[in-house]
């Protein structure tokens, strides 16, 4: 266990401010090379917002709506401040001092193409009376592609790899078991890796939270560009809207991230850009 300290708190922030450069200028790159159904459109550009935490921090909500990407979000934020006594209980390291300290991306974009997945992608440090890093990312395919699913898990544990031969297998296990519908007894989607309370070393545990982070940079584009010029069908489109709703009851039901931003008074228009802009659920059949 170790606490981090102001310089490295800084690093982090800096590193996740980074990476939010790098994916909007990859992913408005994509919406100019386009060349499929919408291409008519104007390319998309993002729209940056930043906004104030009243307890302490706050954070810059990157949204872009365009050709490519139907609606895409890259958030920052970096909050400090206090747990509620009954969230404090729930977050290691806070039940006894509920002081903490948090910064981290998140990315979800959804594609106006079925046969582009729908993608997530979050990093974050934390600290309380101890320090750790924790994030991960999946696919979410309308449209199930195994080449797309082998292009995602190889790079992945890849990189997983490079730190630790037992990471991809845990923490894939860990993203299987954690974006799961119980309620439907289904996977939100092909799942990826999911990882949290990493607090052996900052060093080591900073540079994987960095390698996955350019792992997801350069390997989601890739899955982008095997398909984005794609002509689709209506039935295709609708069967995107109707997948698009599990995504939306296991944000709601069940993700930790929302649950967070929202106890620890988030702004609430960040922590629900994770939501689709169109979604269907069809009518039951009696």
């Amino acid at each position: 266990m170790y606490i981090s300290t102001d310089q490295q708190k800084e690093e982090a922030t800096d590193w996740f401010t980074s990476l939010r450069d790098q994916i909007c200028a990859t992913f408005e790159k994509l919406e100019e090379d386009y060349e499929g159904p919408k291409k008519s459109m104007p390319p998309g550009k993002f729209n940056k917002k930043g906004w104030r935490r009243d307890g302490g921090g706050g954070g810059v909500m990157s949204i872009m709506e365009g050709r490519l990407f139907e609606k895409v979000g890259v958030n920052v934020s970096t909050v400090m401040g206090i747990f509620s006594k009954e969230f404090s209980k729930e977050i290691a390291g806070a039940e006894d001092d509920p002081r903490f300290w948090a910064s981290g991306i998140s990315i979800v974009a959804h594609m106006w193409s079925p046969h582009v997945p729908a993608v997530h992608m979050n990093t974050r440090h934390v600290t309380t009376t101890k320090s750790w890093f924790g994030g991960g990312t999946d696919l979410t395919p309308m449209i199930p592609n195994e080449g797309d699913t082998n292009v995602f898990h190889t790079a992945l544990e890849v990189a997983c790899n490079q730190h630790d031969p037992a990471y991809y297998p845990r923490f894939k296990k860990w993203c299987d078991e954690y974006f799961y519908l119980a309620h439907r007894d289904e996977a939100r989607g092909i799942g990826g890796i999911f990882y949290d309370q990493l607090g052996d070393s900052f060093d080591s545990d900073f540079q994987f939270t960095k390698d996955i982070g350019l792992t997801f940079k350069k390997v989601f584009p890739q899955i982008v560009r095997r398909h984005m010029n794609n002509s689709w069908t209506d039935e295709e489109r609708e069967l995107q809207l109707v997948k698009r709703g599990r995504y939306v009851e296991f944000n709601l039901l069940h993700d930790r991230g929302t649950l967070f931003g929202l106890k620890t008074g988030g702004n609430v228009e960040a922590i629900l850009m994770s939501l689709p802009p169109q979604v269907a659920w069809p009518a039951p059949k009696l």
